[in-house]
């Protein structure tokens, strides 16, 4: 398994009513242990996870499930994380 890190950083038509799907969500890749940490940023401008994943197309793919990604409320990236 490899760790993706995903950094969503909101968009000016972010709709706050998404915020708890996307911590449902969250919380469902907590449940199946693909999902290591998670955070928002102290500014309110976004926050990240740190994903595990198979490779870089599976990490997308689950990230593109996420309710901040489907609402178009977010810009979400997706990196390849090597941690040592």
């Amino acid at each position: 398994m490899n760790r993706y890190l995903v950094m969503m950083m909101r968009r000016p038509q972010c709709d706050p009513a998404v915020v708890p799907q996307h911590r449902e969500f969250l919380q469902s890749l907590r449940d199946d242990g693909s999902l290591e940490m998670t955070g928002g940023f102290s500014d309110k401008s976004g926050g990240a996870y740190l994903l595990r994943a198979e490779s870089m197309d599976a990490a997308r793919e689950i990230v593109h499930r996420d309710p901040a990604h489907t609402s178009g409320g977010w810009d979400v990236t997706v990196y390849e994380w090597n941690t040592y």
